[in-house]
């Protein structure tokens, strides 16, 4: 079994990146990035200094619910590429020295149990093992620090 990693949604990126309410209802914050720690969720990218960003509410989920958890994210404020979906983790999470992944089952809860502060260099393999399991749809991949969604790794 392969996995991929899977940023946002253009679609959705283009709507934000136009004015569309967040997922609390406002309108994403406009900043100018210092260039340190601003990662797009859409390029997988770092925002460069002196670009603009976006600052908004982001939840990963299909509907609200529970375990629909709710955080902030950063994208370019300008139209970026999405990143292709791959293998390979994305190299924008490379110095970060670890991330916490979680697994979901099919009705987008949390699968007790799956959730763990990995070393960046073994996400791939956690990723593996979790979605070898028949009770985990999709893994989210998120900050260590701060909780932050980073994007989503499924079944390739």
């Amino acid at each position: 079994m392969n996995i991929r990693f899977v940023a946002l949604d253009t679609a959705l990126v283009r709507a934000l990146q136009a004015g569309r309410p967040d997922a609390y209802g406002m309108v994403p914050e406009r900043h100018a990035s210092d260039g340190d720690g601003v990662p797009c969720r859409h390029c997988l990218q770092q925002v460069a200094k002196g670009e603009e960003y976006l600052i908004l509410a982001h939840r990963p989920f299909p509907k609200e619910q529970p375990y629909a958890e709710t955080g902030p994210i950063f994208l370019h404020a300008k139209e970026c590429e999405r990143a292709a979906e791959g293998v390979e983790l994305p190299e924008m999470f490379a110095p970060t020295p670890d991330y916490i992944l979680r697994g979901y089952g099919k009705d987008d809860r949390i699968v007790y149990g799956t959730g763990g502060v990995i070393p960046t260099r073994r996400i791939p393999d956690r990723a593996h093992e979790l979605l070898a399991r028949p009770d985990i749809a999709y893994v989210h991949m998120r900050s260590a620090r701060n909780n932050c969604y980073q994007c989503r790794i499924e079944r390739a």
